[in-house]
């Protein structure tokens, strides 16, 4: 079985079950200033590229986060069930990633993904973040 056509460009093909531009452009060096806590860790906020929702909040070791950025597609280890998984080969809901970011402290990454499918979430909302705990009208901020 042979893998996708090259396209037309005369880029490389992505890699199988990639998105179209991948694999991502990656500085090597800011990987490793990554800070994986002592379970090999580190959480990863996920957020829709276009509306701006927190999709969901998951962990990544290296290879996970290696796998995204090779892939252009969400990869997590399971906490749970111990186990790398890829977001969307179980549901169909897959993200395609825009990019990865790090928090400053190196201890955080944000994921900014182009969200395919009806649900981010296993319980088949758009966003884990669905129940409002409270409510208020907030302070805006002064202009200027």
């Amino acid at each position: 079985m042979s893998g996708p056509a090259a396209p037309a460009t005369g880029e490389a093909p992505a890699p199988l079950g990639a998105a179209p531009g991948v694999p991502l452009e990656v500085a090597e060096d800011l990987i490793g200033q990554v800070k994986f806590d002592d379970a090999g860790l580190v959480a990863a906020v996920v957020q829709d590229a276009v509306g701006a929702d927190v999709l969901t909040v998951a962990y990544m070791n290296e290879e996970s986060l290696r796998r995204t950025l090779a892939t252009g597609r969400t990869w997590f280890w399971s906490r749970s069930r111990q186990e790398l998984w890829c977001k969307g080969e179980t549901s169909g809901d897959r993200q395609y990633v825009r990019q990865v970011r790090i928090d400053c402290d190196g201890d955080a990454l944000l994921v900014l993904v182009d969200q395919h499918g009806e649900a981010a979430c296993h319980t088949k909302h758009w966003s884990c973040f669905h129940r409002t705990l409270g409510e208020g009208p907030g302070v805006p901020r002064p202009e200027g």
